[in-house]
């Protein structure tokens, strides 16, 4: 029996400015996935191949282990994207009127459960909602019809932190059911780092690396070091090397492997954001 909601294999695609350059992932049951880098790096365009709302030049993508352009995603995933797609007119419950004809398993109660729990009001234009309530309702849509996968889309951008925070635990219980799994691309890195299970960095269309999060937030470290100690670390004991006003620094795969190699050496934990930035913008990487 398959493991994995989505499999993704040697993906490609061509553009006239950009190749996502035969990228291969995996989405496990059970598992929130981050999806991390800079903007143009083709998160976006994965997403959309995946939808299969751009078609492919090459490679595979299964997903619930049937080809995607075969299998109807409509009723088992669930799609949050960083902008609110309903029209300013409507009310939430015009929105729960519509998709209840939309999706067989739309679950009202499921859908007014959430509406009670994240306060947000029945009866008025969508026009005036915040961003921040016009998010909870994308997402509160996008679970209510029981989807197996929520993929998402930059879909904390620009919220504060007390809505992200709602919004972030709201993904961990969905994955209490370990048939369900998240797909979430984000720049927020910090909130990639509270709830992924994996992390993959895509860099100019091509996958950087496809790792466990503790493995990235507890292994590797950021050594600090004036330019002479730095000459005398193995280039082979670091991913990719920054030189600052005041010190050398190099992100290193395992920081105790190195702490016992050099004696004397400073050596930070590194933060999802430290490590992306290494890797896409280090002297060496």
């Amino acid at each position: 029996m398959d493991c994995n909601n989505i499999l993704v294999r040697n993906l490609y695609k061509k553009f006239d400015s950009f190749v996502l350059d035969n990228i291969s992932f995996k989405i496990p049951k059970g598992r929130i996935v981050g999806f991390i880098g800079e903007n143009g790096a083709g998160k976006s365009t994965t997403i959309n191949l995946i939808l299969n709302e751009i078609k492919k030049d090459g490679g595979e993508i299964q997903v619930f282990g049937t080809d995607h352009t075969k299998y109807s995603v409509k009723e088992d995933i669930g799609v949050v994207f960083d902008e609110c797609n309903f029209h300013d007119v409507f009310t939430a419950d015009n929105i729960e009127k519509i998709l209840s004809r939309v999706y067989k398993s739309w679950d009202s109660t499921l859908y007014h459960q959430y509406m009670e729990r994240f306060k947000l009001p029945h009866n008025k234009q969508l026009g005036s909602f915040s961003k921040g309530m016009k998010m909870k309702l994308s997402i509160i849509c996008a679970m209510a019809h029981r989807p197996k996968l929520l993929i998402l889309d930059e879909a904390t951008t620009g919220l504060d932190p007390v809505v992200r925070d709602e919004i972030l635990d709201l993904f961990l219980e969905f994955i209490q059911n370990e048939e369900h799994s998240v797909f979430f691309s984000s720049h927020i890195t910090s909130d990639i780092q509270k709830i992924a299970d994996y992390v993959i960095l895509i860099h100019k269309g091509r996958i950087i690396f496809e790792e466990q999060k503790d493995n990235l937030i507890y292994n590797y470290g950021i050594v600090k070091c004036g330019r002479e100690k730095f000459a005398s670390i193995d280039t082979d004991d670091y991913i990719a090397h920054r030189i600052t006003n005041v010190s050398t620094e190099c992100l290193v795969r395992d920081k105790e492997a190195v702490k016992r190699k050099y004696k004397d050496i400073v050596i930070d934990r590194a933060t999802l954001e430290d490590i992306m930035l290494f890797y896409i913008k280090g002297g060496t990487a």
